[in-house]
């Protein structure tokens, strides 16, 4: 049997061999297999002669389930998998970016604003590009879209056009989004 006090026990943590506090408890072997009802004293007889731990899956039931298994390879397994998921969320959560050019956009604050881009798109974080018509360029709307299409130019070698530039409904804004590509 493992010794127990070694290990940092919170309260969160299932209660394992003598922290256990039921009579009898239905008890699943290693490998999965029902074992049926024993006793607690029984139970802990079989997980020592295995050489691992006896641990209460349901605290709150009718009937305790106590499951025979090493409880250090089961906590390790969780706190991966755990991490695993924060990892994926943080992957799928990456920020977009919004970059505001103007039919009128001088070739300096066009380049200022392709250069943070590029960073930004080795980030790994998508970009949200975006221009507001004013008065009259409502017009050439034309215009506005070459002005896009170029700054996406400017930076094919690290991203896609995920969506090609398209007016949003009634405004007066036209938007795109670029993503990074794979390999960078």
């Amino acid at each position: 049997m493992l010794n127990i006090a070694k290990y940092n026990i919170k309260s969160n943590d299932l209660p394992i061999n003598k922290e256990i506090k039921v009579n009898q408890l239905m008890v699943i072997g290693p490998n999965g297999e029902k074992m049926g009802v024993k006793s607690l004293q029984d139970a802990l007889t079989i997980a020592s002669f295995a050489g691992l731990d006896l641990v209460l899956m349901n605290k709150g039931s009718d009937q305790p389930v106590g499951k025979i298994m090493d409880y250090n390879k089961y906590k390790y397994e969780k706190n991966k998998k755990t991490k695993d998921a924060l990892k994926k969320q943080r992957e799928s959560n990456k920020e977009m970016k919004e970059y505001q050019l103007s039919v009128k956009i001088d070739i300096h604050d066009f380049d200022t604003r392709k250069k943070h881009a590029q960073e930004y798109l080795i980030k790994g974080h998508k970009i949200k590009v975006t221009i507001r018509f004013r008065g009259r360029e409502l017009e050439h709307i034309d215009v506005g879209r070459d002005v896009m299409l170029k700054f996406a130019e400017g930076l094919s070698d690290y991203c896609t056009i995920e969506s090609m530039p398209s007016m949003e409904g009634k405004t007066r804004t036209m938007t795109m989004v670029l993503a990074p590509k794979k390999e960078i």
